[in-house]
């Protein structure tokens, strides 16, 4: 059994609850605005909400712990960013009295820090095409020591009972390392978790993005006929995979390497929560060749090539199929 009263787990559930309520918020009240990042990816003002009160969180809970987080507050900081900076302070102010516009920025930056031997990891909203079309996304939080996820926690607000990729009304999903995963839906109480038990490889339910473009459509249906998968996959967007793939939902997640771009590393904050979540469910992860997750290598898995996610019992049946199907660096 977790412990939900230990510091530790009271900060990631606080965490992905507020950045999940937050992000609901401001996606009620400003749905069609948004910024836009050097690589074009969608940012709202969730992002910067969600991370400024993860930071403030910190902050107050255990002072001088680095947060290792997706946003820096530059494009706040400058007059064009003037209007969104003012938004983002007003959300935030809803959740702590004490924000102002340069309290917020200042709050952001705080997770601009350089990962060490033990830190906090962040994606304030993970899924951000999923949360602008009104589908799944995901708040996800982790915390690293000396390069070993021990704890991690997702908020999927738009989830439901079972981790059914259809509406729900939201999941936050809690893993620590050697005391299992654990669901709760729509506040109530928390239940253990577990993988699904499928064996049939045909059976096997393949979780794949909701736009093809996000990953190696070819690959992933190469893949699927060379291990004999037959069943419809699961479409969805963010780590909310994850939690699918803890509660038995899903059994197969592939995180292949899109043609251009086979020198891609994942970032940490993409993969530290569902991985530990995943793992305490009775799941395993590695990446592409079978080797651990190495998070002892900075802001990114330097050392892992794309991601293989499983229940466990397709997992070596899966690598030999990437193995014959898919070049890697």
């Amino acid at each position: 059994m977790i412990d939900l009263t230990q510091p530790e787990v009271k900060l990631a559930l606080q965490v992905v609850q507020q950045g999940a309520d937050v992000a609901q918020q401001v996606r009620t009240a400003m749905a069609d605005r948004n910024l836009t990042k050097d690589d074009l990816s969608p940012v709202t003002v969730a992002d910067f909400a969600s991370q400024a009160l993860a930071a403030r969180a910190m902050q107050q809970a255990t002072p001088g712990v680095a947060l290792v987080g997706e946003e820096s507050a530059d494009e706040l900081r400058t007059d064009e960013g003037a209007e969104v900076r003012k938004l983002v302070a007003e959300f935030v102010a809803k959740f702590d009295a004490d924000a102002t516009e340069s309290s917020v920025c200042d709050w952001i930056d705080y997770g601009t820090a350089e990962p060490n031997d033990c830190f906090w990891t962040l994606d304030p909203i993970d899924g951000t095409k999923g949360y602008l079309r009104g589908g799944q996304y995901a708040v996800a939080f982790a915390l690293i020591k000396n390069g070993q996820v021990e704890l991690g926690a997702l908020g999927c607000p738009n989830l439901g009972e079972g981790c059914a990729p259809d509406m729900g009304k939201g999941v936050t999903l809690i893993a620590q390392r050697g005391h299992g995963s654990w669901l709760s839906v729509a506040g109530g109480e928390f239940k253990a978790i577990h993988v699904s038990e499928r064996s049939n490889i045909a059976d096997a339910r393949v979780m794949r993005s909701v736009e093809d473009s996000h990953t190696n459509a070819s690959q992933i249906d190469a893949l699927n006929a060379a291990l004999g998968v037959t069943a419809d996959p699961v479409r969805m967007d963010s780590q909310a995979k994850y939690s699918v793939l803890a509660v038995g939902g899903g059994d197969l997640l592939f995180r292949l390497l899109n043609p251009g771009r086979e020198d891609y590393k994942e970032c940490i904050w993409d993969q530290a929560a569902g991985a530990i979540i995943l793992e305490e469910a009775g799941g395993r992860i590695t990446d592409l060749r079978g080797k651990d997750l190495d998070f002892s290598q900075g802001r990114k898995l330097l050392k892992n090539t794309g991601v293989l996610a499983s229940n466990g019992v397709f997992h070596d049946a899966a690598l030999a199929a990437i193995a014959d199907v898919c070049t890697l660096p």
